[in-house]
């Protein structure tokens, strides 16, 4: 009798699952919870849910909220002589429920186990066409390893790719005050009572919480941005993150410009860029290509990004690249245009803001 492989048995199968991650700064913020909460409330709704793998880690409300819930069987693992349990694959590709609840998504499988980390088995869960509910911290994300060690002095040795954490479907991010945390901890919620003090004079300081938490934030607003989800009703973009774009010219003003462009993206912790259009009708002299030169060093000086394009309608160039970069910020110097100029031709500043839609212009007055 034919009995194919789990990783096969449901190759038939086009509609790959859904995965939804819930993250937090820390352990202990109320994510598995949370991913049970929701479980039950789907079941209410008639879907089919089980729960593949939940570490309550003796947390009364914890194991209380799986109460109702379905729970699968771990499979049993002889390792160094000692039995050991480990989440059962295979048991949930059989039973094939519409949705299975994983908790720790980092976590490292047992050795000798058929796959070395447990997101692995979430992806073959995936692929047979099983939505998947799983919960992570934020340390755990691979390419934030360093900047966790450098923050808490701890190295996390169980990690997740950077793509499993990309590719998902939909992240919710499980917050709380890192105040409210610590007392969490106190209270004897998160770890036992031998754990707590050096718990918090270790990983769970507050100014390691704050940290975290600003992590976890921001990789979330990264990620909705990438994805393009941050989008109005209108179809246009809603910016998370401020960007600054400054325009300098061949006018002398523009080094003062552009410090002060520099600025504005300090104070708003956003990166920086710089744009110097060249008009395709006239060519630069050596004195301005120079000036621009001096430009483009002091930009890099600023660690901002130096953009260089040629075309006859200024307005239309700011405005493309603005879009391109997803600018939120526009700063230019004052117009060096008489009023019967701009009574003739149009004022630029009111042309770059009919084409600009949600970014703001700064129009600063300099000494030149």
């Amino acid at each position: 009798m034919y009995n194919p492989s789990p990783d096969t048995l449901y190759s038939g199968i086009t509609r790959k699952g859904k995965h939804k991650i819930f993250i937090g700064m820390a352990p202990g913020v109320g994510k598995t919870y949370k991913m049970l909460e929701e479980g039950h409330r789907l079941k209410r709704e008639g879907i089919d849910v089980v729960v593949g793998l939940l570490e309550t880690h003796r947390r009364k409300e914890t194991t209380e909220k799986s109460i109702g819930l379905e729970i699968l069987p771990r499979k049993h693992l002889m390792h160094a002589g000692i039995v050991l349990e480990e989440m059962d694959t295979e048991a949930i590709l059989t039973r094939h429920p519409q949705l299975v609840l994983i908790d720790e998504l980092a976590h490292t499988n047992v050795p000798g186990s058929e796959r070395e980390k447990r997101y692995q088995d979430v992806e073959i869960i995936l692929n047979s066409g099983i939505d998947v509910y799983s919960t992570v911290n934020i340390q755990h994300q691979e390419s934030l390893n360093d900047l966790v060690a450098r923050i808490t002095g701890v190295v996390v040795r169980e990690r997740v790719p950077d793509r499993i954490i990309e590719s998902a479907d939909e992240i919710v991010v499980v917050d709380v005050t890192p105040e409210t945390l610590q007392e969490r901890l106190r209270e004897g919620k998160i770890y036992a009572p031998e754990k707590i003090e050096q718990s918090l004079q270790n990983f769970f300081q507050r100014g390691n919480l704050i940290a975290l938490r600003e992590l976890a934030l921001r990789e979330i607003a990264d990620n909705v941005e990438a994805n393009g989800i941050d989008t109005a009703p209108s179809g246009q973009f809603c910016n998370i993150h401020e960007r600054v774009l400054v325009c300098v010219s061949t006018n002398p003003n523009a080094l003062q410009l552009l410090r002060r462009g520099a600025r504005i993206a300090d104070y708003m912790k956003a990166p920086l860029y710089v744009l110097f259009v060249n008009t395709s009708d006239r060519f630069l002299t050596k004195t301005e290509a120079l000036h621009i030169e001096t430009c483009e060093r002091l930009c890099k000086e600023f660690e901002g990004e130096f953009l260089r394009v040629t075309q006859v309608d200024i307005a239309e160039a700011i405005a493309k690249i603005a879009q391109e970069r997803r600018i939120t910020q526009v700063v230019l110097g004052k117009t060096q245009k008489s009023r019967w100029k701009i009574l003739l031709k149009g004022s630029f500043v009111e042309r770059l803001m009919r084409s600009l839609h949600a970014v703001d212009i700064h129009i600063i007055a300099t000494d030149n």
